[in-house]
């Protein structure tokens, strides 16, 4: 057998030598989790803190620190505002979670959320230029409920040392409260990646994905199936973006929103799914099955499959119908079976299968854009001008039914979409600084291409070690024992 790439670029070949395409899809899955396990057991995590400051000499030690940082405090305490130009809070973002809903993990005890928000802190960096810290806090009460209040008033207290906040994995219906009560009372931008992040670059997938399939958005029939944080803020932004309510159809677990379902109605925690219930699903189509007939669009975010999207469903849809199955860390169904039903254009969340419509080439370059400016907040309209600029970048450089949004090596989108996103702020009077498109963007390009060679001379300084070879091929063994 070959060696496996260290770009582990060529799993699927040696993965389908002795499997077929489902087994293939499968032990991916087992191979990147065992190797998520050992690689981060073998650095330690995968964030460090670094000076930006040279020592060029003992007495220097003076001046970052007493007697000379004396001055940095007392010229903060007599001006607030001069804490963005005289420490690092213009380009810090705080990645906060209580942990009580991880990827597909559900609750996995507040210190349980760490590996994903150093993974944000990590994206934050290398893609963005942007210097992020994982913060998982517990938002148990005194009576062991986990409590929206406690999280609200932990990020507000936060907010002297940061230039935002990135909230992530906080389970519904206490996420809607944290954002929406934190997206007005704060000073700083305060971003729901979950929510937020993922209406986005679903938004900007399905604009593309509708201009190749020559659809329109407010025409086509959207079913929803998941109405968590996610998929009720994706539904939420696509009508503002031009879809229409009457054609969408959503499901919860308890089967799909509309104006008669009281349980939703009575627990006014949930009052971003019950506006949802009055403006969808005129027609109370009950079941799956009966509301996919016909349907031009598919959006799960629901369990993870890779049998939860049934592949019947997809066969009765129209004609060149799109399907994004982007539950985490296992689609609802898997590409090749989708395509197999008929699916015109399929996208899930993994980058290790086409059209990954991934948070990733997302938050990266909103944060950057908001902070650039120093926004005060990040707008649904700074959402949809950033879904907006990624269906933009992608659509300048060609679109297909297996390319339908840019990708994380795709370095040129992270300036281009955070210039995009300053300029929406500005417009929409958010933004504290006003500056130039061609200054936001070479600012953002700037920090973007610093981060990723600092990142590359630590490599080739030995000062981030290569894992081992034998640590690849132990992963791979596992995942291919699990499926013997």
């Amino acid at each position: 057998m070959k060696e496996i790439s260290l770009s582990l670029d060529n799993l699927d070949e040696l993965f389908s030598e002795t499997l077929d395409q489902a087994q293939t899809a499968a032990a991916k899955t087992l191979f990147l989790k065992k190797l998520a396990e050992s690689s981060h057991r073998f650095y330690g995590g995968k964030m460090q803190t670094l000076p930006k400051a040279g020592v060029f000499g003992f007495n220097w030690f003076n001046v970052w620190y007493t007697p000379g940082v004396s001055q940095i405090s007392t010229t903060i305490r007599d001006n607030n505002k001069s804490s963005w130009e005289l420490s690092n809070r213009g380009n810090l973002v705080a990645v906060v979670s209580d942990s009580t809903r991880v990827l597909g993990d559900g609750n996995c005890t507040p210190p349980g959320g760490l590996g994903v928000m150093e993974g944000k802190a990590f994206l934050m960096k290398y893609l963005g230029g942007i210097d992020a810290t994982a913060v998982c806090m517990d938002s148990r009460n005194e009576q062991g409920e986990h409590d929206p209040d406690a999280i609200i008033e932990f990020v507000k207290r936060l907010q002297p040392s940061f230039g935002a906040v990135n909230l992530e994995d906080i389970s519904q219906p206490n996420c809607y409260k944290v954002l929406d009560t934190l997206r007005e009372e704060c000073e700083i931008p305060v971003w729901h990646d979950d929510a937020q992040g993922t209406a986005c670059v679903t938004l900007a997938g399905l604009i593309n994905a509708l201009k190749v399939a020559e659809k329109k958005m407010e025409d086509v029939r959207i079913v929803m199936l998941g109405a968590g944080a996610s998929n009720a803020t994706i539904a939420r932004i696509i009508i503002k973006a031009g879809g229409n309510p009457e054609n969408m159809i959503i499901f919860d677990s308890k089967g799909s929103l509309h104006a008669g379902r009281e349980d939703i109605r009575a627990d006014s925690r949930f009052y971003r799914k019950w506006d949802l219930c009055l403006k969808t699903n005129p027609k109370k189509i009950p079941t799956v099955e009966e509301a996919i007939k016909g349907a031009d669009v598919l959006i799960a975010l629901s369990k993870p499959g890779p049998d939860t999207v049934k592949p019947e469903w997809i066969r009765s849809m129209a004609p060149k119908s799109i399907v994004f199955a982007c539950a985490n860390p296992v689609p609802e169904i898997y590409p090749y079976a989708a395509k197999e039903a008929g699916a015109f254009i399929v996208a899930t969340g993994r980058g290790d299968f086409p059209n990954q419509v991934n948070n990733s080439v997302g938050f990266p370059g909103i944060l950057k854009g908001a902070l650039l400016v120093r926004a005060g907040k990040i707008s649904d309209g700074m959402t949809i001008a950033a879904a907006e600029s990624l269906a933009s970048f992608a659509e300048k450089r060609g679109i297909g039914p297996d390319n339908i949004i840019a990708t994380m090596d795709e370095t040129g989108v992270f300036p281009y979409e955070a210039a995009d996103v300053a300029l929406q702020a500005m417009k929409e009077g958010l933004a504290r600084l006003s500056l130039t498109r061609e200054e936001i963007y070479a600012a953002a390009e700037r920090d973007i291409k610093e981060a990723r060679e600092l990142t590359r001379m630590m490599i080739e300084g030995g000062y981030i070690q290569q894992p081992p070879q034998e640590m690849l091929q132990e992963a791979f063994e596992w995942a291919l024992a699990r499926l013997g």
